[in-house]
């Protein structure tokens, strides 16, 4: 089965280059030659038009936003019935949402996704891709789309895989965010950023562990203590702020924990252990 990759920006080129390390007849277009004859020279198989790219069973689109995907994708609108399009573009649920709508008034089978892990690890098993839409579409291409790593099929709701996108990109930038206070707090102690980079992977076990517990916690509307409670956070947090501010770093990362807590302490979760702090963020698990 031959495979089409559109758009060949740094992560539709490792795309394209997955599919051919597994073995697939990759087609590839983009606007900018240099990067079709560059796979070329890899073994993939230019095409001349976006015509040709929509005559393969699986068409993996990558593009800088969901209206160019529209733009490239309207003039062959017709040539993709019985296909399956995969958009590997970042958008938001509702964009997923129209273009699934658009798509499969076109006859086309439509897959949602998002490349979670980068571009260094396309092609490997821990790279994950998160998609959702066409339950058989995923099912009929599920062992090529495994050319890209991890991928895993949220449901049928196309907007899902934007959802989660969203959610892990906000989940990794909060680790990395605390990481990049603490490299500066500790630097102003003279600590290598490496060094401490080794006792902060030996501490992330832990700190994942948490995730499928408090997880269950905010599920049940029951914050046991057993973490520390809002309050006793709430008192370290000013530590770190004044700690931080004394050996000269920004406050900036800390101030935003402090504040969060103080918005669960708002609502009555002073008490509570500190998964309660997702409550009084969210309006739904309120009502819930």
């Amino acid at each position: 089965m031959n495979v089409s990759v559109i758009g060949l920006g740094q992560m539709g080129t490792r795309l394209a280059q997955a599919f051919l390390a597994a073995g697939y007849q990759t087609v590839v277009w983009n606007r900018t030659r240099a990067k079709v004859d560059a796979l070329v020279a890899q073994g993939a198989t230019a095409a001349a038009t976006i015509a040709e790219a929509a005559a393969a069973p699986l068409v993996v689109v990558c593009l800088t936003s969901y209206d160019a995907v529209r733009e490239a994708l309207d003039p062959v609108r017709d040539d993709l019935r019985g296909k399956t399009v995969v958009n590997l573009t970042s958008g938001t649920p509702d964009t997923a949402r129209e273009m699934s709508a658009w798509l499969s008034g076109h006859g086309a089978g439509y897959l949602d996704g998002a490349a979670m892990s980068g571009t260094r690890l396309v092609g490997r098993p821990e790279a994950l891709f998160v998609l959702s839409g066409d339950a058989d579409a995923f099912a009929a291409h599920r062992v090529a789309l495994a050319s890209l790593g991890n991928t895993v099929h949220l449901g049928a709701d196309p907007a899902l895989a934007s959802v989660y996108d969203g959610a892990l990109f906000s989940l990794a930038w909060g680790a990395l965010a605390g990481f990049y206070h603490a490299v500066a707090l500790v630097s102003a102690e003279g600590v290598a950023p490496t060094s401490f980079a080794q006792a902060a992977a030996g501490h992330m076990p832990f700190v994942t562990s948490l995730l499928t517990e408090h997880a269950r916690q905010i599920e049940e509307g029951r914050y046991p203590d057993d973490d520390g409670t809002v309050d006793v956070h709430a008192a370290a947090m000013d530590h770190l702020i004044h700690a931080s501010a004394a050996a000269g770093v920004r406050t900036d990362v800390p101030e935003l924990f402090r504040a969060l807590l103080e918005l669960a302490a708002t609502g009555g979760h002073g008490a509570d252990g500190i998964a309660s702090t997702a409550q009084a963020l969210s309006k739904e698990l309120r009502r819930g």
